[in-house]
C-alpha cells in the first residue's frame, strides 16, 4: 500500500471524528434543551393545579352571606 493511501485514511478518519463529534456536541445540546423544557412543563402544571386551587377558594368565599359593618 502506497503512502498516499495511507494519508487518504487518516484523513478519512480525522474527518469522520470531528464530523462524530460535532454530532454528539449538538446532540448533548439538544438533550439540555429538552430538559429545560421538561422542567419548564412540570412547573406550567404545578401552576395550572394551584390556579385551580385557588379558584375553587375563591368560588367557595363567593357562596358565603356577606357581613356588613354596622354604621355607628
Amino acid at each position: 500500500m502506497t503512502p498516499a493511501f495511507w494519508i487518504q485514511m487518516v484523513i478519512y478518519a480525522l474527518t469522520t471524528g470531528v464530523a462524530t463529534g460535532t454530532v454528539l456536541t449538538k446532540v448533548g445540546y439538544l438533550e439540555k434543551k429538552m430538559d429545560a423544557f421538561a422542567s419548564f412543563a412540570e412547573r406550567i402544571t404545578v401552576t395550572e393545579q394551584s390556579v385551580r386551587s385557588a379558584h375553587h377558594r375563591i368560588d367557595g368565599l363567593e357562596e358565603l352571606p356577606v357581613r356588613r359593618k354596622k354604621a355607628r
